[in-house]
């Protein structure tokens, strides 16, 4: 863990980063990396890099670099990738079906226990042999069973009464595909994914670039 107290954000947004690339290395056969080569492949300096994972202990060898396997396990635990998690998913729509059929989601450890919709034309359909169940019913099933992070993927004007609910029963973590902000308790971790907002950054860039090609 940290070693020297609370660790910025921007560090810990970078961490899956370096997880990912870690394990891209491993499966190339590639086990050892120096900064200077995680840079090129991150896009992070190598000076970044290091300060990066300085903060829980550095991991790298002088003249040695990085044992990729070691980091990459190392990086697994401050990021808690080492436990397993139970997971719903409210809102079986596009998105719901697209993140419960994700194989990465399995992968790392995340098992989806249920799925909850309340239109009746997709209640009772089965997702990787699980049924989708009646929103009516989400409150009573959180009350019996222990559940780690909710996937929100409901529309807007559902998504703060069902955040309520969740968290009512417990849940203190949720992955947040609503197109809106949530308002939860200081105990409650969440995620805001905002597909619409990493759009119009790219859309940005693309005008940037195509304005510069054309200047």
């Amino acid at each position: 863990m940290a070693k020297n107290g609370k660790i910025s954000d921007a560090v810990i947004r970078r961490l899956p980063k370096y997880y990912r690339y870690l394990g891209d290395l491993l499966k190339n056969g590639i086990n050892r990396i120096s900064s200077n080569e995680l840079s090129r492949l991150t896009g992070f300096t190598a000076s970044q890099i290091r300060q990066d994972l300085n903060n829980f202990g550095g991991f790298g060898q002088q003249g040695y670099g990085y044992d990729a396997k070691k980091l990459r396990e190392e990086i697994s635990k401050i990021l808690g990738l080492d436990h397993k998690y139970k997971v719903v998913i409210v809102g079986a729509g596009n998105i719901g079906q697209a993140v419960a059929n994700y194989a990465g989601f399995y992968e790392e450890g995340f098992e989806i226990m249920a799925l909850f919709d309340k239109n009746p034309k997709l209640v009772g359909l089965r997702i990787r042999d699980l049924e989708i169940m009646d929103i009516d019913d989400l409150k009573e099933y959180l009350t019996h069973h222990k559940i780690d992070l909710v996937v929100l993927c409901t529309p807007k004007e559902a998504s703060q009464g069902i955040a309520d609910i969740v968290t009512s029963c417990g849940v203190q973590a949720i992955w947040n595909f609503a197109p809106t902000d949530i308002k939860v308790t200081d105990n409650v971790a969440i995620e805001n994914v905002r597909m619409n907002e990493s759009l119009y950054t790219l859309v940005y860039y693309y005008n940037e670039k195509s304005n510069n090609f054309n200047n």
